[in-house]
C-alpha cells in the first residue's frame, strides 16, 4: 500500500521538527550545565586564590629574619592535644594562638572539639566540627579560616593585587578568560577594607561572587566578574558549529527528498496525461482513416472521382498525422539511448529552411505567411540534417498552432563571428512569464485558454531543447501574453 504524498510530507516534516527539537533541548541543557560548572569554577578559583595568597603571606612571615615562628604540640593520656603557634615581630612583643583539640568517639563517628585560646588567656572563638572520614575538605576549610584569623588580624593584611593575579591565573586554567574585580569587605556595617574595582565600572552589568573567609563570618571577598555567557558560547563553538552543519545537511537532505518526490509525482501525472492524450490522438486518425476507407469500399464512393479523391485525401492526411506522431515518439526514444549519435554534415541553411517553409504553408489549416529574413542565404552550418530539420519544423508548427486567426511568422538568421542565431517569431497568444521556465520540460503543455483546437503531447519543445544542446547550442524564448513569442536558437557554425 502506497502512502499518499501528503502523509509522507507530514512524516518527513515531523521527523525534521523532532530532530531540531531534540538538538535544541540537548544544546540548551549543555549550555546550562556549562554555566553551572563555570560558576562552580569561579568559586573554586576564589577559594584557591585565597588559599595560595594566605600561605604565601604565612611563608613570607616565617622566613623573615626579624620574625620567629614557634610551634608547640602537647598531648595527654585523655586524648587532649594542644597546638600552640606564635609569630614574634620583635623580642618584646609576641602574639600567639593555641588551638586545643579533644577527640572523642560518639555514635561510631569521629568528632572534634576546638577552642582557640589567645596568649592573653582570652578565648577567640569556639567551634564544633563534626565529620566522618570523608570530611577532609571541611577540615581544610576550617583550618584555612583559622589561619586567616591569625595572619590577617595580627600579622599582615591581605595583598589584594596578588590575590587578583592568582585568581586570574586560576580562571585562565578553567578556560574562563573574563574580567574580574575584587572587594574585601566587612559584612557587618558593609564597610570596604580593600578594593581593585574602579569607580567608573558599573557593577549592575557584572555578577558578584561572595566568599566568606574567616570563622567569625565577618569578612568576605566580593569578586565581580563579567557574565560567563560569552565565554561559555566560545567554549561550545565547536559543538554549536558541528550541530549547525548537521542540521543544515539534514534540512537540505529532507528538502531534496521532498523536491524529488514532488518532481516524481508531477512526472507521473504528466506521463499519465501523456498516455491518455497519445491514446486518444492515435485513435483519432485511425478511426477517421478507417471510416473514409469504409465509405470507399461499402458505400459506392469509389465510382465518383471527386468523392474518391476526397476520401483518399482524408486517409492520406490522417496517415501523415499518425506518421508524424510516431516519428516524434521514436525520436524521443532514440535520444535517450546511450548509443545515440548525431550524423553531422555541412548543409546550407537556406537550402534546409526553404522546403520546411513550403511544407508548413501547404499543410496549414489557416491563412499563413512565413517570411525569411536571412542576412546570408549561403551560410553553411554543421548539423545533423534530419534532427535539425525537425527542430525548425517543431518551432514553425508551434508558431502556426498558437496563432489565432492568421499566422504571421518571421524566420531570421544572423551570423556573428563563429556563431549563428536563428529566431522564429510569431504574433500568437504568447506565454506568461511564470510558465516560460517550464515549456521545455518533458510532457509539459501551456494552457491554451479558448484555443480548444490546439493539439499536442508536450514533446515538441522538449525535443527542440534536447537536440539543440546535443548540437552544442542553446534555445531561449522571449514572450508576452497577447503579443506573441520569439524562440532563438544559438549554435556554432562548426562543431568541435
Amino acid at each position: 500500500m502506497k502512502l499518499p504524498f501528503k502523509h509522507i510530507a507530514i512524516l518527513v516534516i515531523l521527523s525534521l521538527i523532532g530532530i531540531f527539537a531534540y538538538q535544541a533541548y540537548w544544546l540548551t541543557n549543555l549550555y546550562h550545565n556549562a554555566k553551572s560548572q563555570a560558576e562552580a569554577s569561579i568559586m573554586s578559583a576564589i577559594r584557591n586564590a585565597d588559599h595560595v595568597e594566605l600561605f604565601m603571606r604565612a611563608d613570607s612571615i616565617s622566613n623573615a629574619n626579624e620574625k620567629n615562628r614557634r610551634l608547640n604540640i602537647a598531648a595527654n593520656a585523655t586524648g587532649e592535644i594542644s597546638c600552640s603557634t606564635s609569630f614574634e615581630k620583635d623580642t618584646k612583643k609576641a602574639v600567639s594562638q593555641t588551638i586545643i583539640k579533644k577527640k572523642i568517639l560518639k555514635d561510631s563517628a569521629l568528632y572534634e572539639s576546638e577552642r582557640i585560646v589567645q596568649s592573653d588567656g582570652k578565648v577567640k572563638d569556639g567551634i564544633n566540627v563534626g565529620y566522618d572520614y570523608s570530611s577532609l575538605e571541611t577540615m581544610a576549610k576550617q583550618m584555612q579560616m583559622g589561619l586567616h584569623m591569625v595572619v590577617d588580624n595580627e600579622i599582615e593584611q591581605i595583598n589584594i593585587i596578588r590575590f587578583d593575579s592568582i585568581l586570574h591565573s586560576d580562571l585562565i586554567k578553567s578556560n574562563l578568560d573574563i574580567k574580574h574585580y575584587t572587594k574585601i569587605v566587612k559584612l557587618k556595617g558593609d564597610s570596604i577594607i580593600a578594593s581593585s574595582l574602579p569607580l567608573s565600572v558599573d557593577t549592575t552589568q557584572l555578577v558578584c561572587h561572595e566568599f566568606i573567609y574567616d570563622l567569625t563570618k565577618e569578612h568576605a571577598f566580593q569578586v565581580y566578574t563579567e557574565p560567563t555567557n560569552k565565554a561559555i558560547l566560545q567554549q561550545m563553538a565547536g559543538i554549536l558549529t558541528s550541530s549547525l552543519i548537521i542540521l543544515i545537511i539534514l534540512g537540505v537532505a529532507f528538502w531534496y527528498l521532498i523536491r524529488t518526490i514532488l518532481r516524481q509525482k508531477t512526472l507521473e501525472e504528466m506521463k499519465s496525461d501523456f498516455t491518455n492524450n497519445i491514446t486518444h490522438e492515435l485513435k483519432t486518425p485511425l478511426a477517421v482513416a478507417y471510416a473514409a476507407n469504409d465509405a470507399l469500399l461499402n458505400f459506392n464512393k469509389a465510382g465518383e472521382k471527386a468523392e474518391r479523391d476526397k476520401y483518399l485525401r482524408i486517409c492520406q492526411e490522417q496517415l501523415q498525422r499518425l506518421s508524424r506522431l510516431v516519428e516524434q515518439i521514436l525520436s524521443m526514444s532514440m535520444e535517450q539511448r546511450k548509443t545515440f549519435k548525431l550524423h553531422l554534415e555541412k548543409v546550407s541553411l537556406h537550402t534546409l529552411i526553404k522546403p520546411l517553409i513550403e511544407q508548413h504553408e501547404m499543410k496549414a489549416d489557416k491563412p499563413i505567411r512565413i517570411s525569411c529574413n536571412s542576412a546570408e542565404n549561403d551560410c553553411e552550418i554543421t548539423v545533423d540534417k534530419i534532427h535539425f530539420s525537425n527542430i525548425i519544423s517543431n518551432l514553425l508548427d508551434n508558431a502556426v498552432k498558437y496563432s489565432t486567426e492568421e499566422a504571421n511568422i518571421t524566420l531570421t538568421c544572423v551570423t556573428y563571428n563563429d556563431h549563428i542565431e536563428i529566431s522564429v517569431a510569431d504574433h500568437g497568444i504568447g506565454i506568461s512569464a511564470e510558465r516560460q521556465k517550464h515549456i521545455f520540460d518533458k510532457f509539459y503543455r501551456v494552457p491554451t485558454g479558448n484555443l480548444h483546437n490546439v493539439k499536442g503531447y508536450g514533446l515538441g519543445l522538449y525535443y527542440v531543447k534536447t537536440m539543440i544542446e546535443k548540437h552544442g547550442g542553446t534555445v531561449d524564448v522571449e514572450s508576452e501574453p497577447g503579443k506573441g513569442s520569439t524562440f532563438k536558437l544559438t549554435l556554432k557554425t562548426e562543431m568541435s
